[in-house]
C-alpha cells in the first residue's frame, strides 16, 4: 500500500451560530427514501451537523461494537500514536487539553455531499495544527447525492486540498452505511458503488497530487463493493471496528494504516490509532 497525503485551508466566513443545537444523538435519518436529492437542502444539511466517522455503525454493526474497546496493534508498531477524528457535533475543541492528553493527529469533517461544509471547521482544522497536531479533513460521502468526482471537488474546494506542510495528512474518504433511507448502500450496486469511489478518489489525486485515506468497515465493504480490493495499492486504509482488534480488513490490505477504535475516550469525538512510529506518521503527512 502506498504512502499518500492531503488537506489544508479554512473555511472562509464559518461561524458556529450556523449551527443549530445539538441535543443528543439522533437515530437514523428517515425521512425521504432512494435518492436523497429528494430531500430538502435545510433538512439535509441540519442533519449532516450530526453525522460524523462511525455515525451508522451502531444500528448496522451491532456485533462490532464495544464500549470497552481496546487497540492492539502488531508487535512490530512499537510507538502507537493515539488521535481523534471530531465533527461539527464537537463545536469549539479545546485543542491545547487535547495535546496535552497525548493526541498526535486528528482529522476534521470538512464536507458532506455537495452541499454541507462543517462550520466549526476553522477552529477545529487550524486549532489543532496551533498545538502541534498532525491533521487533516474529511469528507463524509452520500453516493446518491452527487457523483464521486463532484464531491471531490467540493472536499478539495472547502479545505481539504493538500498542504505541502509537514504537519497535513492525506484527506479522508469517509464511506459508510447510509445515513437516511433507502438502504445502507444508497441504492447503488456494488458496480456502480466500485466506479463512484472510484471517481472519487481519481478526481482527488488529479486535484491534489495526493490519494486519499479512505474509513469504512469491513462489513459495509464486503456488503456495498463486493469486497473489492481496487484502492489497497494507492490509498491508506482507515477501519472502523470498536472491537478488541481492528478484525477482518478489506481485500488487498495486509495492514491497516489508521483504526477507529472507539466512539468515546480520553479525547472529544472518536478514538483512533496509527498503526506507525512518529516518523511514519510524517512520512504519510510528507508523502515520503
Amino acid at each position: 500500500m502506498g504512502v499518500l497525503v492531503v488537506a489544508a485551508g479554512s473555511l472562509a466566513g464559518a461561524t458556529a451560530s450556523a449551527v443549530p443545537a445539538l441535543a443528543g444523538t439522533p437515530q437514523q435519518s428517515t425521512a425521504g427514501a432512494g435518492n436523497v436529492r429528494q430531500l430538502p437542502l435545510s433538512y439535509l444539511r441540519a442533519q449532516a451537523n450530526y453525522h460524523h466517522m462511525g455515525y451508522s455503525l451502531a444500528p448496522h454493526a451491532a456485533a462490532s461494537v464495544s464500549k470497552n474497546a481496546v487497540p492492539l496493534l502488531k508487535a512490530s508498531s512499537s510507538d502507537p500514536l493515539y488521535g481523534l477524528d471530531v465533527s461539527s457535533y464537537q463545536g469549539d475543541v479545546d485543542w491545547s487539553a487535547v495535546a496535552s492528553d497525548g493526541a498526535a493527529f486528528a482529522y476534521i469533517k470538512a464536507t458532506e455531499g455537495s452541499y454541507y461544509t462543517n462550520p466549526y471547521f476553522a477552529q477545529q482544522y487550524d486549532g489543532s495544527y496551533d498545538v502541534g497536531l498532525v491533521r487533516g479533513a474529511y469528507a463524509f460521502a452520500i453516493p446518491n447525492y452527487s457523483s464521486g468526482a463532484t464531491q471531490a471537488d467540493y472536499l478539495a474546494d472547502n479545505g481539504g486540498a493538500w498542504s505541502a506542510d509537514g504537519k497535513t495528512l492525506p484527506a479522508a474518504l469517509d464511506i459508510e452505511y447510509n445515513p437516511y433511507s433507502g438502504g445502507e448502500c444508497f441504492g447503488l450496486s456494488q458496480s456502480a458503488m466500485r466506479t463512484w469511489i472510484s471517481d472519487f478518489v481519481d478526481e482527488y489525486h488529479s486535484r491534489t497530487t495526493r490519494w486519499p485515506v479512505v474509513y469504512s468497515t469491513y462489513d459495509w465493504w464486503n456488503t456495498c463493493t463486493g469486497n473489492w480490493s481496487g484502492l489497497a495499492a494507492n490509498d491508506p486504509l482507515w477501519i472502523a471496528c470498536y472491537c478488541s482488534t481492528a478484525g477482518t480488513l478489506p481485500a488487498g490490505y495486509s495492514f491497516y494504516t489508521f483504526w477507529q477504535y472507539a466512539s468515546s475516550g480520553t479525547f472529544p469525538g472518536d478514538q483512533d490509532v496509527f498503526n506507525g512510529t512518529s516518523a511514519r506518521l510524517t512520512a504519510l503527512a510528507d508523502n515520503t
